[in-house]
């Protein structure tokens, strides 16, 4: 049966929430949600309607998808006519800020990975449904805007929830620029046991805790720097730490659907999604590296972020690939903005333990996880100072 005929026979309510009277809506009851039915994109274009249950089945085969019940037109405004036609991505050939950047490495501590890690998985589950999933956002929110207060910025830096009907919200940490020129940096937060999602724990140290301590600490660091503190870069940063990654992109999608309808100026958006993990690597006799994923991504991007990590990290890069909706880079790269997405090695090398209970803090690497941060950091300071007009004009 097709979609659009399915779409006729579904229930008029809400996946997620039950409407009532007028704009109110409540948490749906049990036998609600075993009926609810969800809208998913598994290729571009390749939809179907599923239960709940189904997406975790085709979660545990390693089937990703994004979930567009709520966002079917994410990226509509791509084809459209209206406004200025879209300007091609265009990045600095090389790194030039290696005599600001290369001092704060210095700045980057194990012990405070550690230490943020082994808070963000002692949460039972961060599944984005439950209330530890909300505990868990609350206390990285919080941690993040102590961040902030700590390094004396916080007059001109700020940490917000981006709210969601689900429970969990995502965190959008605000550095501003001289002009709305903005490079995203991301990670989700939300933990998941694809088994019983809603009673198993889930500590999710490597999916995505690794990556949320990861660009948190870059965050730490980058605010040590009194040109950024001070906002003398042009363009504006942004650290997103996104809610329920794993039902969907869902938190992402929402952040970039409404990115897309004000025309924000996303000149670039990278993720880190597992930066910990690097056993089977050695296992398999390969050189610990970075993996740059380089399909369903802006190769422009993606070319540059080598460059990035050639100059600044320690260890080299190996090119990969993880498939159709693989991350929350899929959501910024749906809306139209240039993504980019690394990973802790090369997928088939990646951690095994994930989505069950044994995604454990003993199997990470701490060290490896500090490149993720060098790679961040620079990252995040190199586009935050480049002359992206100039580059559009082939200066």
């Amino acid at each position: 049966m097709k979609a659009s005929l399915l779409a006729l026979l579904l229930p008029a309510v809400s996946a997620r929430n039950v409407n009532l009277a007028g704009d109110t809506q409540r948490p749906m009851t049990h036998e609600e949600a075993a009926a609810a039915t969800y809208h998913i994109e598994i290729s571009p274009g390749n939809t179907r309607w599923v239960t709940e249950d189904e997406k975790w089945a085709l979660r545990r085969k390693g089937i990703n998808f994004f979930d567009i019940t709520d966002h079917p037109d994410l990226g509509a405004t791509i084809n459209t006519l209206v406004g200025p036609p879209k300007k091609k991505a265009v990045f600095p050939k090389k790194p030039t800020y290696q005599d600001a950047v290369k001092p704060l490495f210095t700045n980057l501590s194990k012990s405070h990975l550690e230490e943020n890690l082994e808070k963000f998985t002692s949460f039972h589950t961060r599944y984005y449904k439950s209330d530890w999933g909300r505990q868990s956002s609350e206390w990285l929110l919080g941690k993040v805007q102590e961040t902030i207060k700590e390094a004396g910025a916080e007059k001109y830096v700020t940490a917000k929830h981006f709210k969601h009907p689900w429970g969990q919200n995502s965190i959008i940490a605000t550095i501003p620029g001289k002009t709305n020129q903005t490079v995203v940096i991301g990670a989700h937060q939300d933990s998941i046991n694809l088994f019983l999602p809603s009673i198993l724990a889930a500590p999710g140290a490597d999916d995505d805790g690794s990556g949320t301590v990861t660009i948190l600490e870059a965050l730490r660091v980058i605010l040590q720097s009194k040109d950024i503190v001070k906002g003398k870069h042009p363009n504006t940063l942004e650290f997103h730490w996104y809610s329920a990654e794993e039902g969907g992109l869902l938190g992402s999608q929402a952040i970039f659907s409404a990115y897309e309808k004000e025309r924000r100026d996303v000149k670039a958006m990278l993720q880190q999604d597992m930066t910990g993990f690097i056993t089977r690597t050695i296992q398999a006799g390969l050189p610990e590296s970075v993996g740059v994923i380089v399909d369903f991504v802006d190769p422009k991007l993606t070319e540059f972020i080598k460059k990035i990590i050639t100059e600044y990290c320690d260890i080299p890069f190996v090119e990969t690939k993880c498939g159709y909706a693989c991350s929350d880079h899929a959501s910024a790269s749906k809306a139209g903005y240039p993504s980019a997405f690394v990973i802790e090695s090369a997928f088939e090398y990646s951690d095994n333990h994930i989505h069950t209970t044994d995604d454990l803090i003993k199997y990470l690497s701490f060290d490896h996880m500090i490149q993720h941060a060098k790679l961040t950091l620079a990252f995040a300071y190199e586009l935050a100072f480049a002359d992206f007009p100039a580059l559009e004009k082939g200066k």
